[in-house]
């Protein structure tokens, strides 16, 4: 009996402590967490606060390195303007450039011959008489090497040109110098150059075009197909003057290789490769 009697006021007591357990377990609990999300808050903040000062920090350097430079780097003296002694130099030493490069590409083998851009075909008046003769027997390999020939004529004479070109040069006064270097176009020391002098460049230049037509066999190729297509019944004889025709192309292609060069001087600065010419024409 006085055990039942113990055993349900254990119970009893048990079952009236239980809540107050709880409660007190409850109450732990949420101060746990509380603590966590105090500690995950500082922490957030004392990331957040790191992140800034090391900004801040940045910041501060970047403009000191920037303070530094300002210091360090004057402004740039202000470019004195191109007199005209200078423009003419220039212009000169740009078309000595070209007419050197010019004389040298035009000289070498094939120079004129698989260029596209100078190279000499068969005279026009001579196109009837060529169709015609390739269909002879024997004519066909003198028609197809007489093209070949012309081109190797004028890759022949091309070195003589280089100081009848560098004497013209002297004939550029200052002024015209000045509007040269200033010009918007990219040949027209070139062109300029070609107006005053090519009719005395011809001159000078036609009897070593004459002469190596005569040694690289154009000339015997030329009088044996008139003489062959001069015979031919109702055929309008040819009279190309060939080394007339031959002079003034050559003439041609080495104006058009000047051209290039000077274009080149004028567009790409790599390739103004004196001070001088830096100077000139960094100016437009």
């Amino acid at each position: 009996m006085s055990t039942r009697l113990a055993t349900l006021l254990l119970t009893a007591g048990l079952l009236t402590a239980a809540p107050a357990v709880r409660a007190q377990t409850t109450k732990k609990t949420t101060t746990t967490t509380k603590t966590m999300a105090a500690k995950t808050a500082a922490a957030k903040a004392a990331a957040t606060k790191a992140a800034a000062a090391k900004t801040a920090a940045a910041k501060a350097a970047a403009a000191k390195v920037a303070a530094a430079k300002a210091v360090a780097t004057p402004a740039p003296a202000p470019v004195a303007p191109l007199t005209e002694a200078e423009a003419s130099a220039g212009i000169k030493d740009a078309l000595n450039k070209g007419v050197t490069k010019a004389v040298e590409f035009a000289s070498e083998k094939d120079g004129f011959n698989l260029n596209d851009d100078i190279h000499i075909p068969f005279p026009e008046d001579m196109v009837l008489m060529k169709s015609t003769l390739g269909r002879l027997p024997g004519m066909s390999t003198v028609v197809s090497t007489f093209e070949t020939q012309l081109n190797r004529a004028a890759e022949a004479a091309a070195p003589k040109a280089k100081d009848i070109f560098l004497s013209a040069l002297t004939n550029i006064s200052l002024t015209d110098a000045l509007s040269l270097v200033t010009s918007s176009s990219t040949d027209a020391a070139t062109q300029f150059l070609r107006k005053s002098t090519e009719a005395q460049l011809v001159a000078a230049f036609k009897p070593d075009i004459t002469a190596a037509i005569s040694q690289v066999g154009a000339e015997a190729a030329y009088t044996k197909m008139t003489t062959q297509y001069n015979r031919i019944p109702l055929m309008t004889p040819v009279q190309t003057d060939l080394s007339a025709y031959t002079t003034q192309k050559a003439v041609d292609g080495i104006f058009i290789l000047m051209a290039q060069e000077e274009a080149k001087i004028r567009r790409n600065p790599a390739a103004r490769t004196t001070d001088l010419l830096k100077r000139v024409f960094a100016t437009k």
